[in-house]
């Protein structure tokens, strides 16, 4: 009932204490296409579904390289990851061209969290409506990162974002303790089928029929490999390696996808688990 009162400025707190124009940018992110982010020990992978936005056109990109030991893959509004992988390369140049050596990744995403927060205090400026996974390489091995509009941050082991991905969350919490001691392509052929996953189930049954029909992109960065996104034929190699060793750990959508529901008053705390729980821990700089 107070949405139309307290939501012109990022500003404004609603007497729930919630700031709606933040809750907005967080929307925006639920209506892009899925992306998963896995580690293994020593390999960082991310694999986006992509999708063209009509039939008319292309599919937009997904992965964005940012440093030979760095890349994101992206869910939300495109123009707003273009701004904010600009930054990162930005960074990543200055602090090679000023230590050369490659930027932390912990520090990166730090003072990402911080240029985010920024758009959250300030009344000229709205909210990022973009999710990030951060998939990187460094002295402490690989991460994977989840940022949010928010600016929230979580380093974690594996996690996804995007449309219809509490399918492809629920995957990666029932494998998880699989990951840390998967291969290369073990580590690939995971992030294929949490993302298969996420598909409608109609959707779902139509890919089955050939596995290279599926659109994604999968991007790999670790130990003496450069962040590189795999091209067209590399993909069907992964692609067909996944469906030899099956689907069957692969979990039906449920009825009602949490990543689907209306956006609007939300009631009050709920006593469900909250499955990034298990899935992604906050970062404590």
């Amino acid at each position: 009932m107070f949405r139309n009162q307290y939501d012109s400025d990022v500003t404004v707190w609603s007497p729930q204490g919630r700031l709606h124009q933040v809750e907005y940018a967080v929307a925006a992110v639920k209506l892009g296409t899925a992306t998963v982010g896995l580690k293994n020990r020593d390999f960082a992978v991310l694999v986006a579904l992509s999708k063209p936005p009509s039939e008319l056109s292309a599919s937009q990109r997904k992965l964005i390289p940012i440093d030979d030991h760095l890349g994101i893959s992206i869910a939300g509004i495109t123009a707003d990851a273009r701004v904010l992988s600009k930054y990162l390369r930005s960074e990543c140049l200055s602090y090679k061209h000023s230590y050369e050596s490659a930027f932390p990744v912990s520090r990166l995403i730090t003072n990402l969290g911080n240029k985010m927060q920024t758009t959250t205090q300030r009344y000229d400026r709205r909210p990022y409506g973009v999710g990030l996974l951060i998939a990187g390489y460094d002295e402490k091995g690989p991460h994977i990162y989840q940022v949010e509009p928010s600016a929230n941050y979580f380093n974690c082991v594996a996690m996804t974002i995007g449309s219809r991905s509490q399918s492809a969350r629920t995957y990666l919490e029932r494998n998880l303790d699989d990951f840390i001691n998967c291969s290369k392509d073990e580590i690939i052929c995971h992030g294929i089928h949490a993302i298969r996953s996420s598909l409608p189930n109609d959707e779902l049954l139509s890919k089955d029929e050939g596995a290279s029909q599926l659109n994604i992109t999968i991007a790999i960065v670790g130990k003496d490999q450069p962040f590189k996104i795999l091209n067209e034929e590399e993909n069907i190699f992964y692609l067909n390696m996944a469906k030899m060793k099956g689907a069957s750990n692969i979990i039906p959508k449920p009825e009602g996808d949490d990543d689907n529901a209306p956006t609007g008053e939300q009631p009050g705390p709920s006593t469900r688990r909250d499955p990034q729980v298990a899935v992604a821990t906050m970062e404590n700089q």
